[in-house]
């Protein structure tokens, strides 16, 4: 130890830092005195983590704090009589599609106060600057609920007594620093298109200080130094350029985005940190060096830091000063590191030297996992309370309890009102006083529109698909709309165009409400870091929109409106642009304020949907102004795309004269050439008796003017302001979700099945309410193979049964020579590098590495689940190519645990044996080894709930199990690939987990297991080692030995002996990727070592015997172990049940079609029988395909989702055919279109006054009916082959528009453009959805003019009116009605007589023609399931094979 003090390290001391207090405590425990902290100072004092590599540079920027005299950050944390409580499970039902409608059940649960379950149970302790405190605890026992105590995230639960102090301050005052008390979840929240460097450069970022320290003269080189200085302290440079990636992103290992996690977390550079389980996925060396970082950090920079770990070895354990550890809830020991072993073994219970103490001080309350001193048998506490009682009595307690006073001492407000000034002074001058935040407002906008740029240009496609469909949606609406002619004729195809041109636009701003959710979750995080200002995010996203949207709408605006041939003037051409683009960002904030101010994705988007057909039908377009009713009119005035529609109309109009043709003009045809015998009809504003009218009277007409238009430019834009406005209220609203407490969900329909768990949920708890496995090992000899114990939690009988029931494998698996190459930016990069190994039966067999070397990989590479790369080598079994079986005759729990979340846990495990286990075992044996498998798991307590998400559903932990269980549910032939099964368990879960593992090889199964951090007793259960370092390169290929002699003695022959004291699986990745490598090529020595050649030849030598041998598996020759037909019933089964309790999904589709039905009824309320009216019957129907969006917005991320869980996991394992999978969905949705289509005939078809005769309603139902699985059909068919929601989202508008466009609504059929009119017409669904709807309801409806309607006209010579229009009757107006025959001045003429006169101007010219396009409508049905299925195929990849 050094004589003297390190530089820089004086004033963590005297914060209270640092082991050598504790040394001195213990002195004081001992001999009964104590020495002061200066004492301790002035002797010296030196880190536990003094050897970690950084610690020289750490101590020069504490120096160089030092020299600039900054104020300290020191505050630490106190917490007295802390008690939470939560609701406890009863509260957790999870409704489905009926029983949500159940109001009687929820009255009657109303009156019940649900009852409250204590998860913390009078906590207390005290962190100071400087020290590290170690809470354990097993899952459950409410470490994580003390965590977001401690970082003060109180919500999310019904109850919390007591105080909690940090530094003086309470936890109201510290709500202002959020930024400087920060927990680190257990979540890995990123954008997953981002890059490690740029997440970290925007964290670094903002967090630069106001006044840069001494030598740094910008803010980008500090911000470059921390950058550096974190990517270092982690060991994750290389991955600078990686993306970060998630679960369905390809990115860095989980081990390496679990560091960047760390390290967004540090560069917060907070005073109170709190980690939780933070070495989840980090390899025993990786974990140790982050352990070192930390301690380091606390020590130099006097913070305070509280940490749980699960699995934690002793040479982590060692560097904390104080441990806390909890049991339901309860503090059973709290006090100094070195005490808490000696402590419980004086209470009677044994520690074995070679332990974890970790797992030790967790074990003492489990009984199966205890052990007990001789003598002690009868005397030992036996539960929590009984500890807490002695714990109670102790010195340490009452030593302990002095330290609760820190808050209310000098020390205690001298450094709170340091860290106040501090922060204060690295705060932007420009910032409020109360502000938690670091940088100015404008840095947090340009760092957070850089990021926004760097998210679209990580999603490339995205952002082109985007594009590139408004590109051809410009110009197939263009030539649609090509060259409309400047008379009346012209008048609703130009109307039409303009209204095309915001609709468009308006479409496309939907997915912003899907995007808002992919988000949300990050942005949360970094609130609670106080990173920036959710009104910078919003900012940043507008002014990254602002080129984007100029270009997207550039683009549409010049084909357009030059294809459709509006106005050629700059003026107007411009003003078009302009209102466009102003709509558009209008519209985008509509858009992200209705994502932002829902708590669901299915509530916003329910309200989106809903919005999209407001705003269309109160546009103005469908129905004038003029004719909308009272009652509603007021969303016309609340409606920006009618102001831009009032805009886009004057600017075209304004000027014009327009003359009536066609039809618009009675009579005409041969022989009626004066215009003095002819008048307009049917056009909007025209004189009656005129032939012509100006551009202004029609404006007129339709309550619109000119002098409007920059009117209407400035609303428009501050309606957008109005919007931004709420998304940053809203924005700011957002909760950080590890507030929330977690739950478990248990179906309406299961709740007698959970009737215990309902009752007597001991240990249930919100934030951690679990079922603890009860279970363990009563005598452990770390030395001894566990595989002659029976399974814990089971008789001697039952675990006979089982050894019976296990599935005996005699298959040798081999691989050789196996190369595994990806294609990136920068050149192919090799991922494994000539790698060999096997696993025989009855072998456990470990693969090992630091993160990141690639063992993941190759578990993807043996199991046949990569996709891309190029794979060499050879992959064989029993000597022979893998057979067509084989990816279902290989079980593999992958790291990240995907599970469908509206099933249960035995409908889980149940599913799996169905489909998996071989066509040839009866059903009954199959349910019988789910049975076998829940109780060898310990799931009993919850294998009725559902698995949900994590938050409301099973734990990390449970949801880990049930991975496990629902690979060995399927009986694996061959081996079991297990991918870091133990990460998330603690010690004895892990230790129980592995057992099994040597459980299942035992009876003759090969097992091979990545594994990270185990201890040496859980090391000692494998039988082999594959060791792999940095770019896929083997290290060492062998057996282990016992006690791990075989490669202590390997590595001790080259230089690197393992401490008998230590860890063997933490040494070895120590000595090849850590502190000891002495920067060696271990590759190398492997490949020059004896064991080397000696592996080869025993290689070789399997592979030989194994081919001369008959196959150990027998290959049944079958892709799949059941047949199509039942694959379809079951994965049909589920999808039912998953949408039955889908509530959200199923309410909000409900609810759209009521509330659409309704407001499209009401807009069209009892329409009459004009001219007039005919239109607005069309366009009521024509409104009816607008419930489409909105509904195909909010089924395209289920679909998305469940197509994810089977891709990524159902899909590799051969568990059943994408054909079942389509089918499943596709079968499941229909009971539910067919309520949505009764709900919306019933709520739209009487309000409009459609026909009552049954045949007539009868019809138009069946039409609607199929229309729903019409657009159903093409959304799934969308969401089939999109990569991600988003995209799907950006897709729907162009072919939904393109399929409005050629229904013959917009632009009439005789108007479209011959290339269209002969093909695209006739493949629009749409075009017969309308048309038989149209005839119908509108066929033999009689026509009554208004007078308005009525084309005024004399007659020359006297002529009465009927012999003046006999040759018009007889030709062009053989449809229309003559009102006043024997007239000879002031003919009255009617443009129809018929509803079917007018339909004939649309194309409907037969009654008949309805069946026959009801029919077509039929097989469009089928023709867009049939697209899901083809889509499905085109996206479904086949796995690679090695070559």
């Amino acid at each position: 130890m050094a004589a003297t003090e390190p530089a820089g390290l004086a004033p963590a001391l005297r914060a209270g830092g640092g082991n050598a207090i504790y040394n001195a405590f213990l002195e004081k425990d001992h001999q009964g005195g104590a020495e002061s902290e200066d004492t301790i100072a002035e002797k010296g004092f030196v880190s536990k983590a003094d050897d970690w590599e950084l610690m020289p540079e750490l101590k020069r920027f504490q120096e160089r704090g030092d020299q600039d005299q900054l104020k300290g950050r020191r505050l630490g944390v106190t917490w007295t009589n802390l008690t939470v409580k939560g609701v406890g499970a009863e509260a957790a039902f999870n409704e489905n599609a009926w029983s949500q409608f159940n109001v009687l059940q929820h009255i009657k649960e109303s009156r019940h106060k649900a009852p409250l379950k204590t998860i913390l149970d009078e906590n207390h302790g005290c962190v100071k600057p400087g020290e590290m405190l170690l809470v354990l605890g097993r899952p459950g026992a409410g470490c994580t609920t003390l965590l977001k105590m401690l970082s003060n995230r109180g919500l999310g639960y019904a109850e919390v007594d007591g105080t909690v102090s940090f530094g003086s301050m309470n936890h109201k005052e510290a709500e202002r620093y959020r930024g400087q008390i920060v927990m680190n979840t257990e979540d890995e929240l990123f954008f997953p298109t981002l890059t490690v460097g740029q997440t970290i450069d925007f964290a670094t970022r903002m967090k630069v200080p106001f006044h840069l320290p001494s030598g740094m003269s910008t803010p980008a080189q500090v911000q470059h130094e921390n950058r550096t200085f974190l990517l270092h302290s982690m060991g994750i440079a290389h991955t600078e350029d990686t993306m970060v990636g998630n679960e369905y992103v390809r990115g860095v290992s989980g081990g390496e985005r679990k560091r960047v996690s760390i390290i967004e977390c540090l560069a917060t550079k907070g005073s109170v940190y709190c980690w939780d389980n933070s070495t989840r996925g980090l390899d025993a060396s990786t974990a140790l060096q982050y352990i070192k970082a930390i301690r380091a950090m606390t020590d130099v920079l006097g913070v305070a830091s509280i940490v749980t770990l699960y699995q934690a070895g002793n040479g982590i354990y060692n560097l904390f000063d104080k441990v806390l550890v909890l049991d339901e809830g309860k503090e059973i020991y709290y006090g100094p590191l070195r005490e808490a072993r000696p402590f419980m073994e004086t209470l009677g219970f044994v520690c074995d030297d070679a332990a974890n103490v970790a797992d030790f001080l967790t074990g003492v309350t489990v009984p199966t996992e205890r052990r007990i001193r001789e003598g002690y048998e009868n005397r030992f506490p036996r539960n929590a309370d009984a500890i807490r009682e002695q714990y109670q009595r102790t010195l340490i307690m009452a030593e302990m309890t002095k330290e609760y006073k820190y808050p209310d001492t000098a020390e205690a407000r001298a450094y709170t009102d340091e860290f106040k000034d501090a922060i204060i002074y690295d705060k932007h001058k420009s910032l409020p006083t109360k502000s938690p935040l670091t940088t100015s407002f404008l840095t947090q906008v340009n760092a957070s529109v850089i990021r926004q740029y760097q998210i679209l240009w990580g999603d490339k496609a995205t952002f082109f698909l985007k594009q590139a469909a408004t590109l051809i949606q410009a110009l197939v609406v263009g030539s649609l709309f090509y060259n409309a002619p400047d008379n009346s004729a012209g008048l609703f195809i130009k109307s039409g165009a303009l209204f095309f041109s915001l609709l468009y636009n308006a479409l496309m701003a939907m997915s912003e409400v899907t995007d808002s959710f992919a988000g949300r979750p990050v942005l949360a995080k970094h609130k609670s870091f106080a990173l920036y200002h959710p009104a910078a995010f919003c900012i940043a996203q507008i002014a990254a929109d602002i080129p984007v949207l100029l270009f997207q709408v550039s683009l549409f605006s010049i084909i357009l409106y030059f294809m459709v041939g509006l106005t050629v003037s700059a003026a107007s051409f411009f003003t078009y642009w302009i209102v466009i683009f102003a709509m558009t960002m209008c519209m985008t904030a509509v858009f992200r304020t209705v994502g932002a101010a829902f708590p669901t994705f299915d509530a916003a988007s329910k309200v989106s949907g809903f919005l999209i057909a407001a705003v269309i039908i109160y546009t103005g377009y469908m129905i004038p102004k003029v004719h909308m009713h009272p009652w509603l009119v007021w969303i016309y005035w609340i409606n920006p795309l009618a102001y831009g529609f009032e805009a886009l109309l004057a600017n075209e109009f304004h000027g014009k004269v327009i003359s009536c043709v066609g039809n618009n003009l009675v009579p005409n045809g041969p022989g009626y050439i004066d215009a003095a015998y002819q008048s307009c009809a049917g056009v909007q504003g025209a004189r009656q008796g005129a032939t012509s009218l100006t551009g202004e009277q029609y404006l007129a007409a339709l309550s619109y003017s000119h002098s409007h238009v920059w009117r209407n430019f400035g609303i428009i834009w501050a309606l957008w302001a109005l919007f931004v406005a709420l998304t940053i209220i809203f924005t700011n609203d957002w909760k950080d979700t590890v507030g929330k407490g977690g739950f478990l969900l248990i179906p309406r329909e299961n709740a007698k099945d959970n009737q215990r768990l309902l009752r007597n949920d001991d240990e249930g708890q919100v934030g951690e309410l679990q079922s603890r496995p009860t279970t363990g090992i009563t005598s452990v000899d770390p030395s001894r193979k566990s595989s002659v114990e029976a399974p814990s939690g089971l008789s001697e009988d039952s675990s006979s049964k089982i050894d019976k029931q296990l599935l005996r494998n005699t298959s040798v698996f081999t691989w050789k020579n196996l190369t595994y190459t990806v294609k990136t930016p920068s050149g192919d990069r090799v991922l494994l590098d000539n790698v060999h190994g096997w696993v025989k039966p009855g072998m456990l067999g470990a693969l090992m590495g630091s993160s990141g070397a690639g063992k993941t990989t190759l578990l993807d590479v043996l199991a046949q689940r990569k996709t891309e790369g190029t794979i060499q080598g050879s992959i064989l079994v029993d000597g022979r190519p893998l057979s067509v079986s084989f990816q279902r005759s290989a079980g593999y729990c992958e790291q990240m645990d995907v599970h469908e979340p509206l099933a249960t846990v035995r409908e889980a495990l149940e599913f799996s044996a169905l489909l998996r286990q071989s066509r040839e075992t009866p059903k009954q044996e199959k349910l019988e080894y789910v049975d076998t498998i829940i109780n060898l798991l310990e799931m009993q307590d919850i294998e009725h709930t559902l698995i949900g998400k994590v938050g409301a559903g099973l734990s990390i932990e449970q949801r880990k199990r049930l991975t496990i269980g629902v690979e060995l549910v399927s009986k694996p032939s061959i081996l079991i690939f297990l991918d870091e099964p133990t990460s998330g368990l603690d010690g004895q879960a892990a230790f129980n987990t592995l057992r099994f593992l040597r459980k299942l090889a035992q009876v003759g199964q090969a097992v091979l297991v990545t594994i990270h951090q185990p201890s040496a007793s859980l090391f000692a259960e494998f039988d082999t080692l594959l060791l792999l370092a940095k770019g896929g390169k083997t290290v060492y290929f062998g057996d282990i030995g016992d006690n791990a002699a075989t490669i202590r003695e390997y590595f001790g022959r080259y230089g690197a002996p393992c401490p008998s004291s230590a860890n063997p699986a933490e040494h070895m990745i120590d000595v090849v990727s850590g502190t000891l490598s002495q920067g060696r090529d271990w590759n190398q020595v492997w490949l020059g070592s004896p064991e080397y050649e000696h592996m080869h030849t025993e290689l070789d030598r399997i592979i030989k015997e194994a081919a001369a041998k008959e196959p150990g598996t027998k290959d049944d020759g079958f892709e799949f172990a059941t047949p199509l037909w039942q694959q379809i019933l079951l994965v049909t089964s589920r999808m039912n049940r998953s949408l039955y309790r889908n509530n959200d999904y199923t309410t909000n589709k409900f609810a759209l079609h009521i509330g659409s039905a309704l407001f499209n009824g009401f807009t069209f309320w009892k329409i009459g029988n004009t001219v007039a009216d005919l239109q607005l019957r069309l366009f009521t129907t024509f409104n009816f395909i607008f419930v489409a969006p909105g509904v195909i917005a909010q089924l395209q991320p289920l679909f998305i989702e469940r197509r994810d869980i089977y891709e990524i996991r159902e899909k590799k394992s051969k568990m059943y055919s994408w054909i079942a999978f389509v089918t499943g969905l596709i079968v499941s949705e229909i009971p539910y279109l067919c309520i949505c289509a009764v709900l919306y005939f019933v709520c739209w078809y009487y309000t409009v006054g459609f026909p009552n005769d049954p045949s007539k309603a009868g019809a138009t139902f069946f039409v609607m009916l199929f229309y729903e699985f019409i657009y159903t059909g093409i959304g799934q068919a969308i969401a089939a082959y999109a990569p991600n929601a988003v995209f799907a989202a950006l897709v729907n508008p162009t072919i939904i528009t393109i399929l409005v466009s050629f229904c013959g609504v917009l632009v009439p059929y005789a108007e479209i453009q011959s290339f269209w009119r002969y093909w695209m017409y006739y493949l629009d669904p749409f075009n017969y959805l309308i048309s038989s709807i149209l005839t119908f309801t509108v066929f033999d409806a009689k026509v009554k003019c208004a007078n308005a309607e009525f084309a005024l006209f004399n007659t020359p010579s006297n002529q009465t009116c009927q012999d003046y229009l006999a040759n018009y009757k007889a030709g062009m107006g053989s449809r229309t009605h003559l009102d006043n025959p024997n007239a000879t001045s002031g003919c009255r003429v009617c443009q129809y007589r018929r509803g079917s006169d007018y339909l004939a101007t649309v194309n409907i010219t037969n009654y008949y023609d309805g069946w026959r396009d009801a029919a077509i409508v039929v097989i469009f049905a089928f023709s867009s399931y049939v697209m899901v299925y083809l889509l499905m195929k085109l996206r479904t990849k086949a796995t690679k094979k090695a070559d």
